[in-house]
């Protein structure tokens, strides 16, 4: 007989209250796996290096690859939403099957989506990216904090009631971030967006699951805005390890104060060594090595 809408209900509701929070989940992965978020960004020029069409196989293929090769050996993957959307619904879907490939894997994943809006549509982001049942539900997302804080406050309560986590703009190294984030100085807008992040994990005792975006190449803005992460209790997602022109020994004298909560992002560095499981395993792990 068809499942019932009260079984589906129910399945969910059972699948949810099993879910540890997202903080605790990737606290364990990166204590047992190490420090590291490997970028899926299948840009074309990188789908030409590996010897593939821009198209929707090629992006299944590439995308696919990755998952394959570092599962069960990095902490989490994050796959680049544009470069999927920028495929239509072919690539949607292909985004659709690498999220169940990691789920699959027991590979925690975070959708690069950087969604924010208000009421009623930032609600369907939510339900989009963290909702028990969406085929595009992730471990985690990141959010857009930049029409208010609060206006992210659907996605915050749902990924609190799913298990689930969001990973909020912070301080990037993009030059024209300056222009907002660092509006007013020691009582800047970012520094008010990190300690709206710390409240919202003060309830927790260890990892939250409100995380941020520092990028790893903004140690002399932290120091001069004011900024203070140790006490947020918030992952930090720091994305710029590699290409970017972060080392780990820049990350570590950037954080140290926060060195626990920083799960470094490197893409490029990578997945240039691809298509080549091995070779791309081993670009992660030397990678991750360099961060412990």
């Amino acid at each position: 007989m068809p499942e019932s809408a009260e079984a589906r209900d129910a399945g969910r509701q059972a699948a949810t209250a099993a879910r540890r929070p997202f903080g605790q989940r990737l606290a364990a992965a990166m204590a047992a796996r190490g420090p590291l978020c490997v970028g899926i960004d299948p840009h074309p020029g990188l789908l030409a290096g590996w010897g593939l069409a821009d198209d929707a196989e090629g992006l299944r293929a590439f995308s696919l690859t990755v998952v394959e090769a570092v599962a069960r050996q990095v902490a989490a993957v994050k796959p680049q939403v544009a470069l999927y959307e920028r495929h239509g619904s072919r690539g949607i879907a292909v985004l659709e099957e690498t999220l169940a490939a990691c789920a699959q894997a027991d590979l925690l994943s975070i959708a690069d989506a950087k969604r924010g809006d208000i009421g009623s549509t930032m609600a369907a982001y939510a339900d989009a990216w963290l909702g028990e049942g969406s085929a595009l539900a992730a471990d985690a997302v990141t959010l857009s904090p930049y029409l208010g804080y609060e206006s992210l406050r659907p996605a915050l309560d749902l990924a609190a009631s799913t298990g689930r986590g969001v990973f909020v703009l912070g301080l990037t190294s993009n030059p024209e971030g300056a222009s907002v984030q660092h509006v007013g100085g020691t009582d800047s807008v970012a520094r008010r967006i990190v300690a709206a992040v710390a409240r919202e994990n003060a309830p927790v005792e260890a990892l939250g699951s409100t995380g941020l975006v520092i990028g790893a190449t903004v140690g002399p803005d932290l120091v001069r805005l004011g900024i203070e992460l140790g006490s947020t209790r918030a992952p930090i997602l720091a994305p710029g390890l590699g290409a970017q022109g972060a080392t780990g020994a820049d990350m570590k004298a950037a954080f140290a104060d926060c060195w626990p909560q920083i799960l470094g992002t490197s893409s490029r560095e990578i997945l240039r060594t691809g298509p080549d499981r091995a070779a791309l395993l081993q670009a992660a792990l030397r990678t991750r090595d360099s961060l412990l």
